[in-house]
């Protein structure tokens, strides 16, 4: 009779009681053989990659290499010709408008390099923008302002309107205002790109902070060598297509 941990031969058999293997997360992002031009000038040419749950991943290259394009496929404002872009499972390359604004509202925040905060609108009100679109009640929406508000150093102003705050006070508002409805993936465009070195820093640092906390992916395009270093990996392009990668996918 063969022993129920083990055979013949002595070599230890798994019980049918054993757990099966944790599945693995699900990425957070993955692309496959994303193709996108426009019109006829080719900008992206097969380009694969995944991005973990929680991991910081730097795009870097020259100008016109395809890194905000990328970005911009992968947060569903532009549209491959051809290949598939998942975000945590979800096909969204074939989601229709609505589809794609619903993703967007619950599951990305975007920040910008020109900040695009709506100037007629205070801080405060900037950062509850996207809490409206989702219906969370007045007092949750008010607190969950005031505490982004604190976290990024800007409680004091509050109803401040952007044309009144300095660019690193403009960029910390719309990284409160991305992170407002608490995102599972953080995209950033140059995010430091028209900031001094200080405020440059300091935005860095709260990208930092803010993603690890709230377990965030991060997925940052930049020129910038400061930029590139809080994240895990680097992930190079030229004429479309990735060339290097450095540093390993994040362990989770």
């Amino acid at each position: 009779m063969v022993p129920i941990f083990g055979t013949r031969t002595g070599k230890r058999a798994r019980s049918a009681f054993s757990p099966a293997p944790m599945p693995l997360p699900e990425p957070a992002i993955s692309v496959v053989s994303l193709v996108k031009s426009y019109g006829s000038r080719p900008v992206l040419h097969e380009v694969n990659l995944t991005v973990a749950a929680g991991e910081r991943v730097a795009l870097t290259g020259p100008s016109g290499s395809g890194k905000s394009t990328l970005l911009n496929c992968i947060g569903g404002v532009d549209r491959p010709d051809t290949g598939e872009i998942r975000l945590f499972g979800r096909r969204i390359d074939t989601l229709d408008t609505a589809g794609l604004d619903r993703l967007r509202r619950e599951q990305v925040g975007t920040i910008f390099q020109f900040f695009h905060l709506l100037p007629t609108l205070t801080a405060a009100e900037n950062i509850e923008l996207p809490l409206q679109l989702l219906d969370l009640p007045a007092k949750a929406r008010a607190q969950r302002v005031a505490d982004l508000l604190t976290r990024v150093g800007l409680a004091g102003r509050a109803d401040a309107l952007p044309g009144e705050l300095s660019g690193g006070e403009q960029q910390r508002v719309a990284i409160a205002r991305a992170l407002a409805h608490r995102p599972a993936l953080l995209l950033a465009d140059e995010p430091t790109g028209n900031l001094d070195s200080t405020n440059g820093a300091r935005v860095l640092a709260l990208l930092r902070e803010l993603t690890e906390e709230h377990g965030a992916a991060l997925v940052l395009v930049t020129h910038s060598e400061e930029a590139a270093a809080i994240c895990h990996r680097r992930v190079r392009l030229r004429d479309g297509r990735i060339v290097e990668t450095e540093g390993t996918e994040h362990a989770l």
